[in-house]
Formats: structure tokens, C-alpha cells, sequence
């Protein structure tokens, strides 16, 4: 796909009148007007009068929506963004073989990018996170190859009071590192050539990589796969010497496929680095835990593959955005507050913020721009499809810990008379005023654009048809009634879309931490922010009751130093100063009122 859409680019690139008028259509095509204000009052949740009871039945509650929405879950955290793309299984799963000093024991393979086992029961021969294409295609037909899920950075995990964890279906994963994977193979590859170069630094790969799946089927036939069972399908010792032989056949092409994508990947996006990052290019491809820089990662893709020829040489460094998108992941849950409404005056689509920028309004092309980070050819769009069913009505997870239900009444009116009317759902409102750093809001040029639509639209047509539940279904021909045009598969940014929305705050809890660029650890220093950390350990798991947010705690060695200072886009500042709108002051610097601040704090716990 991704070489589809390029050459479609490049196209455009060659017919010049064309190239001005796609640019300047993007540049002048939007109004400058501000965004409507949102419909309706804002939400201002009641304040329980039993917590236990009320987190209780939230609990159940999501529990029973996850049951009855099983397929669309299985979709979201176990099948792979590709049909057909990915990862060699079998070469993945000896990867912990072949380098253990790199990936740790083949029985915690995942853990040192961040990725875990399902709490559920259920075996799996994978962590939550990654799927195989064996489990949306004919059983032993090809070989089968893995890539990441939608899993693997929106299911998240909090420490509770008897040091159990819980998994957060729809939060955020704050440890998983997709750059260090991809850096970690590419390290791996190096170690196995032992210095060869060209050809025969691949064969060497490749045969080292074969040695080692086949030692590793004598120790147990069931090594790949564990012999399990999902859906009524069976991975069982058959399946294992059918997918075996099935890479032994061609496993000269299979690793030699795998090596020039990873190869190819690292060195376009070091390069990207080196025009966005200056100074800051080693710690990006170190990775972040539970932040990427999402359109950074799928340009490099884009011009890794471009720079194969003349006119992509020519072009470039255009591809790559100029300015870094990094962000921590979201929490996806709840879209249904966050997602477009239509706007009779303006005949348009107006987003309700499903991202930090909500310039992609339709939440099914939010999910397909999300897959397509990883620089696949053959996106899944069922992925796509039921990932969007999921999350409307996805719930958020309650607040697993104990409130001061007195304290949060107090909470409630301030919340209501200074945060409830940017933080309701669905508020179309992209603000530009609150201080933090611009970058993220800026990161897709007209290029981008254009390329990002094609590639959608190539995806995901208006005639484009997939089976779900057992039935066909166009996902992208309406939304709410109307029919999808092309502006609003993607939106510039600048102009209206050049801020960050105020999403609705459905388990604000645990979205720490705070701000796009997770730079702000908890609640308490966001309302607060003359106590500001520019240091602080992220990617902890346990948890601070009372400031709330992640924490690194006592016996527990997780987490990384995160340094505010360190370059400009983790910046720490805003949404520290009161804003005043039509005459209206609305508090967000709460310094000298810890009391109110800690009543706000409380009740936020609720939401």
C-alpha cells in the first residue's frame, strides 16, 4: 500500500500545475473563522454516595460491554494491522534464542519493549500486543507473519494497593517502546552478521535464524505456537510443522524481506531525526516508553521507500515532517464523546477531538492512520473497523483506589464553574492560547496531507467492502448520514486545526501524564504548576493517591527519567495560566489555592 500511495505522490509531484494546486487547496481551502462552540451544556458527573459500590458496578459494567462486544475486542488487542506484512513468526519468536542479552528469557520475550502477557486465562503464543496473520487466514497456507495490535499501546496496567496489577483495556501501555524494537532487531541482525556486509551479511542472517528454528522445533514441537486454541482454530503440532516448513522453503526471501525493511526503516528514520531532532536524535532512537512520534515513524517509512529513485531523492526530505510530533499514547476509550458532529452552518464535519490536534474528524480513519504507522502494505481494515465498534462506547476504567466522596462534592462545584465547559464531550474547539508546545499541532505539511489522503482512500473507498459479523459492510462510505468527502479523511493543520482539543476527561486518572507530550506527571502539577518537576521517573506503574498520577514506588525498578529540559518539544509549560473568554475568567493556575486545588483533584478521581 505504502508503495501505492508514494507512487500516486510522486505523481502528483511530476505534473506541476497539479502539485500548486494540490498545495495551494491546501493551504487557503479552510476558513479562518474560529470552530463553533460546542452543542449542549457541559457534563458535570454527580458525586456517588457509596465510591466502593459505584466503582463496583463500573467495573462490571465494563466487564459486561467488553463480553458483548468479544469479536471487536479480539480485534482490537490480538489481530495484526496486516493481512500479509510483518514479521516472520517463526524467525520473532528465536529472536530470544539467537540474542538473549538483548531480548532477556524466550519466556518473558516482549518485556524489554514493554509489552505483557494478558491477564486474562487465556494462552496465547505472543504477548498482548502482537498478532499473526494466521488468525484471520486460511490455516497453513502461507507463512505466517506477525506485527504490532492496537493492543499494544492502548492496553495499560496500574499497580494496585496489594501489588497485583490490572489491566487498563483502552488506557495506555506507558512502557511499551515500539523505536527500541525496531532498533533491537536491526541490533540483532548486526550481531548475527559478524561483520558481513551486502549479501552475505542477509544469508548469514537468514541461515543463523533457520539453525535456530529448527533447533528450537526438535526441543518441543509445540515451541512456536504453544498449542493453542482461539476461535475454534487450532495452533496446535501440526499447524507448528506445516508454518516450520512453510519458512524453510522460502526462508532465503522470507529474512531477506524482513532485513531490508528493518534496515531500510532505521536508517530513513535516523534521518528524520536528524532533520527534526537536532541534539536530541540519540534519546529519540532509544524510544520513549508510551510516547512515539507517530507521523515520523510513517514518513520514514514513506521516504525510505521514495528514495530508491531520482524524483523521491529530489524530494526527499519533504516527506519528512519539519517539525517533531512526539506524544505519549492516549486512552482511546469513550469515543463516542469525543467524536465529529455535523455542523449545519458550516456544512462540514466538525471533529470532537478523538486525537490531541482532531484533524482527522472520522473515527475510522483514525484507526487506519494508526495502522498505517507501522509502513505496511496491506493494512487490515477489519482492524480498523472494529477497533472504531469497540471504542465508541468503550467504557473508562474507574479510579481503583479510594476518594474522599466529601471532598469531591467540594470538587465538583470548581470543576463545574472552571473546567466542564472546554472538557465536554464532543467540543469541536482546537485551542491555540494555553501555552504548550506547538510542534505536535504542526507536524503534517501539505505534502503529508495529500499523501496521508491518498493512502486512506486507497484503503478505505466509499465502495470499499469488508465482512463483519458475518456480514458485508461499507466503512467508509457514511458517517452519521452524510457522505465522507475527501477533507475530512484528514484536515491541514494550522489554520483551525493548528491547537490541541480539550477531550473530554472520561478516567482522566489514567491518562497521566499530562499535557500531548506527557510531560506535566500528575494532576496535582498541572493545577499547580509552580511545582512543576522538569525531572521525574515515567512509565512507573504504581500510583500516587495523592497528587494522581504514576509513580515509581518502593521495590520497584521501572520507569525512566524524563527531563522536561531535555529538547524543546517535551516542554512542560502550559495550561498554567487562567484563561478569560467572553469576559469569563476560568482558573487553571490553582497555586494559591492548594484547598480548592485539592477538592478539584478529588473529583476528578470520579470522572
Amino acid at each position: 500500500m505504502i508503495k501505492k500511495w508514494l507512487l500516486s505522490l510522486l505523481g502528483l509531484l511530476l505534473v506541476g500545475a497539479v502539485s500548486i494546486f494540490v498545495y495551494l487547496n491546501y493551504m487557503y481551502e479552510v476558513e479562518l473563522t474560529e470552530l463553533p462552540e460546542p452543542i449542549g451544556q457541559p457534563r458535570v458527573e454527580p458525586v456517588p454516595s457509596n465510591w466502593l459500590e459505584s466503582q463496583a458496578n463500573r467495573l462490571t459494567e465494563k466487564a459486561a460491554f467488553l463480553k458483548k462486544h468479544e469479536t471487536a475486542y479480539d480485534w482490537f488487542v490480538r489481530f495484526p494491522f496486516s493481512k500479509t506484512d510483518g514479521m516472520p513468526l517463526v524467525a520473532l519468536k528465536v529472536l530470544p534464542l539467537l540474542a538473549p542479552n538483548i531480548w532477556g528469557p524466550e519466556t518473558e520475550f516482549g518485556e524489554t519493549f514493554g509489552l505483557f502477557q494478558p491477564s486474562d486465562s487465556s494462552a496465547f503464543p505472543l504477548p498482548l500486543g502482537i498478532g499473526f496473520t494466521g488468525l484471520s487466514s486460511e490455516a497453513g497456507a502461507v507463512p505466517d507473519r506477525a506485527t504490532f495490535t492496537c493492543g499494544a499501546c492502548h492496553v495499560g496496567r496500574v499497580r494496585l494497593k496489594d501489588g497485583s496489577l490490572r489491566q487498563i483495556v483502552g488506557g495506555v501501555n506507558s512502557q511499551f517502546n515500539i523505536v527500541k524494537f525496531f532498533v533491537d532487531v536491526k541490533k540483532t541482525f548486526d550481531v548475527l552478521a559478524a561483520g558481513e556486509v551486502g549479501e552475505q551479511r542477509t544469508s548469514k542472517i537468514a541461515e543463523d535464524i533457520k539453525a535456530a528454528a529448527i533447533r528450537a522445533s526438535k526441543r518441543s514441537n509445540i515451541f512456536f505456537y504453544g498449542d493453542v486454541a482461539f476461535r475454534g482454530r487450532k495452533f496446535d503440532a501440526e499447524y507448528e510443522r506445516n508454518q516450520l516448513a512453510l519458512y524453510v522453503a522460502d526462508y532465503k526471501k522470507l529474512a531477506a524481506d524482513f532485513i531490508s525493511y528493518v534496515d531500510s526503516f532505521t536508517a530513513a528514520y535516523a534521518t528524520y531525526l536528524s532533520k527534526t531532532y537536532g541534539g536530541f536524535e540519540k534519546e529519540m532512537l532509544a524510544g520513549l516508553p508510551g510516547m512515539a512520534d507517530a507521523t515520523g515513524v510513517s514518513t520514514s517509512h514513506g521516504y525510505e521507500k521514495a528514495n530508491v529513485n531520482f524524483i523521491g531523492r529530489l524530494i526527499g526530505h519533504s516527506i519528512l515532517p519539519d517539525h517533531p510530533g512526539l506524544t505519549d499514547f492516549m486512552v482511546v476509550w469513550e469515543q463516542g464523546t469525543r467524536e465529529a458532529r455535523w455542523d449545519p452552518r458550516s456544512g462540514k464535519l466538525i471533529d470532537g477531538g478523538g486525537q490531541y490536534n482532531g484533524n482527522i474528524p472520522i473515527p475510522i480513519y483514525r484507526n487506519i492512520a494508526a495502522s498505517m504507522t507501522m509502513g505496511l502494505d496491506d493494512t487490515d481494515l477489519r482492524v480498523a473497523a472494529y477497533s472504531e465498534e469497540l471504542l465508541s462506547g468503550l467504557p473508562s476504567d474507574p479510579y481503583p483506589f479510594d476518594v474522599n466522596l466529601e471532598l469531591a462534592e467540594k470538587g465538583k462545584a470548581i470543576f463545574s464553574r472552571n473546567c466542564a465547559k472546554c472538557h465536554q464531550p464532543n467540543n469541536s474547539r482546537v485551542y491555540r492560547s494555553i501555552g504548550t508546545d506547538p510542534s505536535r499541532s504542526k507536524v503534517v505539511n501539505g505534502l503529508i496531507m495529500e499523501a496521508s489522503r491518498v493512502a486512506s482512500l486507497e484503503t478505505c473507498g466509499p465502495t470499499t467492502t469488508i465482512v463483519m459479523h458475518g456480514a458485508k459492510h461499507r466503512p467508509c462510505q457514511m458517517f452519521k448520514g452524510q457522505k465522507i468527502s475527501p477533507e475530512d479523511r484528514m484536515r491541514p493543520l494550522g489554520d483551525q486545526w493548528g491547537g490541541y482539543n480539550a477531550t473530554a476527561l472520561n478516567g482522566v486518572w489514567a491518562s497521566a501524564p499530562f499535557l500531548h507530550n506527557g510531560s506535566v506527571p500528575t494532576l496535582k502539577d498541572l493545577l499547580v504548576p509552580s511545582g512543576r518537576p522538569n525531572k521525574f521517573i515515567k512509565s512507573a506503574l504504581s500510583y500516587d493517591t495523592q497528587k494522581v498520577g504514576f509513580a515509581l514506588a518502593d521495590g520497584h525498578d521501572e520507569g525512566y527519567e524524563f527531563n522536561a529540559q531535555a529538547f524543546h518539544a517535551l516542554s512542560n509549560k502550559g495550561h498554567d495560566q487562567d484563561v478569560v473568554e467572553d469576559g469569563i475568567v476560568y482558573k487553571l493556575d490553582w497555586s494559591d489555592d492548594l484547598d480548592s486545588a485539592a477538592a478539584l483533584i478529588e473529583y476528578m478521581k470520579l470522572l
